[in-house]
């Protein structure tokens, strides 16, 4: 199993809802995996950095490619690219 985890930044505080709402679509990609979109709650003392994480857990690389490839993941993008200023990925071995 392989978590995907990936953390967003917004340019301007005014877009993390347009960014959430973007990266929200992600949730209706269909699957054999599971994978939320949500806010961080910034109840951190040290870093507070990151407004939105998404976090998936995917059996194999083929399903996390799939995902991927789908058209919503890449309708995300072009919402969301424009809007973020940082972007962080990780995958890990669940």
């Amino acid at each position: 199993m392989i978590r995907h985890i990936v953390l967003f930044t917004a340019k301007n505080p005014e877009d993390i809802d347009r960014v959430y709402n973007g990266l929200k679509a992600l949730e209706g990609i269909k699957g054999n995996w599971s994978l939320s979109v949500t806010r961080n709650n910034k109840i951190d003392q040290i870093a507070n950095d990151v407004d939105i994480v998404v976090y998936g857990e995917f059996p194999d690389e083929a399903a996390l490619q799939s995902y991927k490839n789908d058209p919503v993941y890449a309708n995300t993008i072009e919402i969301v690219r424009p809007l973020r200023d940082k972007r962080i990925a990780v995958d890990i071995p669940a």
